[in-house]
Formats: structure tokens, C-alpha cells, sequence
């Protein structure tokens, strides 16, 4: 098993971050596309070569995001129509999520068998995961499925602020 620290700068306007191992080194750099049309965040390895792309649907009726890693889609979230709380649904080949992926505190399951945990990390400055895999071929997508999750709360949430002004 590998764990691994996802951990958002508060303040960060670039939308860049870290995903760190156990001895607080880094394995991957995230980076948003700040002000940019489509929304994107690269997730790139130590050498920085792209392992993962997350995309927000431009000209879309409900947000939708896409995330590919290696190049080929692997699954989309996308906000269901609902009057009273946000619903999002996630679509993916052969992978299966259990538990609160909202509250970020869920398992990742690829053909019934767990492959990956994320646990939100509570009392910390800024939003922090802790990501547990069990399937190392998996990392990249859970990786990306985090950042993917969060990238959405964080539109949600950016949207919520928009209207309530």
C-alpha cells in the first residue's frame, strides 16, 4: 500500500499544488489554468510529464468535467438537474466509488476489489486528503479522481458565492 498527501495552498490564485508521499516528498505538480477557457488542471509526475488531464466542459447547460489520464478518457463528473441540493453523478469504465465522495471519505473500487481509499483530512489550513492506494496501476486515476472532485467543489462552491451577491 502507498499512501499518499493532498494538500491545497488556501490562498493559492494559480491553482497550483503539491501531492506528497509519506516522507513529504514530491511525486506529482498540479496546476489549474487560471482565467483560462476551458478550465484545466495538468497533473504531471516528477519529471514533469502529463499523467493525468482534468477539463471542464465550456458551453455546457449543467457543469461537466472530463478526466484523462495517459491520454484517454476514464470518467466524467457531471451535475445532475435538482431544485434543491447539487447532485452530481460520476461516470467511469469499470470503476465504482462507496462511500461520501462529496465529504471526500470514500473507497475506489475497480471490478469490486478496493484500489484506493480518500480520507479528508480535518484541523488543517486548506483542504487536505489523504490517499491511500492499493493498486498502484490505479494511482494516476485516483490521484486525478481526487483533484477532479475537488476542482468541482471548488466551482460549486464559486458559483454559490456568484449568486448569493
Amino acid at each position: 500500500m502507498k499512501q499518499l498527501y493532498i494538500k491545497q495552498k488556501v490562498f493559492s490564485i494559480s491553482g497550483k499544488f503539491t501531492v506528497k508521499d509519506q516522507q513529504e516528498k514530491d511525486v506529482y505538480y498540479v496546476e489549474g489554468s487560471f482565467m483560462q477557457i476551458p478550465k484545466t488542471f495538468s497533473i504531471m509526475n516528477t519529471t514533469r510529464d502529463e499523467v493525468a488531464l482534468i477539463t471542464k466542459k465550456v458551453f455546457s447547460f449543467l457543469p461537466k468535467f472530463f478526466v484523462e489520464v495517459n491520454g484517454r478518457e476514464v470518467l466524467t463528473i457531471k451535475k445532475e438537474f435538482s431544485f434543491l441540493k447539487a447532485r452530481y453523478t460520476i461516470d467511469a469504465a469499470d470503476i465504482e466509488v462507496q462511500g461520501n465522495w462529496w465529504d471526500m471519505d470514500f473507497q475506489v473500487l475497480q471490478h469490486g476489489e478496493i484500489v484506493g481509499k480518500v480520507n479528508k483530512e480535518w484541523f488543517t489550513w486548506g483542504d487536505s486528503y489523504k490517499v491511500q492506494i492499493f493498486n498502484e496501476e490505479m494511482e494516476a486515476i485516483i490521484i486525478a479522481f481526487v483533484v477532479a472532485i475537488d476542482c468541482v467543489k471548488a466551482d460549486q462552491a464559486a458559483a454559490s458565492s456568484a449568486a448569493a451577491t
